[in-house]
């Protein structure tokens, strides 16, 4: 008999929305400041450059508002659910066919200002993120899709310090629900007890099958800091790489989480 599946982990909509702002500012400001030679460096996602990269970080969060402009999907229930989504945008992502961000906008901080002025008057501090929205994946509540919103901008974040070698903030709550979605997706995809991973101070999930320890010290257990769970579950990092920088600590002999990764990437 298959390990029972948890109920999904359920996120204030609110203090999401709040996150998403918040790290989104982090990176404005972050791009107010950037030069012409550091807005063409080279990132560690293909042939984007740190240009291409900071307007499809607008065009992430955009994508709220314009998805909120077409008409509502037929519900009541969403074809796409919060722990769905990683699997399905990760078949986007890695489809070799997917266009890079648009070459425009030369203002980017019109962009930015023109992004999340829309996004403050359409997802307003008054709503329920109830709505349904037709996302590129199927449609998905308001409220699960902002958490995807702190997947996006905590990920991107850290590809933008990587390629310039700076310090944008992670906000503390975006990185918290990064953090844990992925972690919840790790557990989703090999149900199960034998192994425990903590990311504190935000995750600690079961996974994959086989003996369920009932009190004390599990037999299994990997941990590892937030952001570098975030990087192994993105593909940004590897994990014989992370266990050899002493970056992830893994114990018992069921403690590999190589063939389960990347999760999204």
């Amino acid at each position: 008999m298959p390990p029972a599946k948890k109920r999904p982990r359920a996120y204030d909509h609110l203090r999401t929305r709040t996150a998403v702002l918040a790290q989104f500012a982090h990176v404005r400001d972050a791009v107010a400041v950037l030069t012409p030679d550091q807005l063409a460096r080279p990132t560690r996602l293909g042939d984007w450059t740190v240009r291409e990269l900071v307007v499809h970080l607008a065009q992430g969060l955009g994508s709220v508002s314009r998805d909120l402009a077409l008409p509502e999907p037929p519900g009541p229930k969403p074809a796409t659910t919060l722990l769905e989504w990683p699997p399905a945008v990760a078949a986007v992502v890695r489809d070799p066919e997917a266009p890079a961000p648009a070459a425009g906008h030369p203002d980017l901080l019109a962009l930015y200002a023109e992004v999340e002025a829309a996004f403050r008057t359409d997802v307003p501090d008054s709503s329920t993120g109830d709505r349904l929205l037709p996302t590129r994946v199927g449609s998905m509540r308001l409220a699960d899709y902002l958490v995807t919103r702190t997947v996006e901008l905590t990920v991107h974040t850290d590809d933008l310090n990587e390629a310039l070698g700076t310090e944008i903030p992670y906000d503390r709550q975006a990185l918290a629900a990064c953090t844990r979605l992925l972690a919840d997706t790790l557990a989703d995809r090999a149900p199960g007890g034998s192994v425990e991973v903590r990311i504190p101070p935000f995750a600690v999930v079961q996974c994959i099958g086989g003996p369920k320890h009932t009190r004390g010290t599990p037999p299994n257990v990997v941990e590892t800091g937030p952001l570098t769970w975030i990087r192994l579950a993105t593909g940004r990092t590897e994990w014989a790489r992370a266990l050899e920088d002493a970056e992830v600590s893994a114990s018992g002999e069921r403690a590999d989480l190589a063939a389960l990764l990347p999760l999204l990437g």
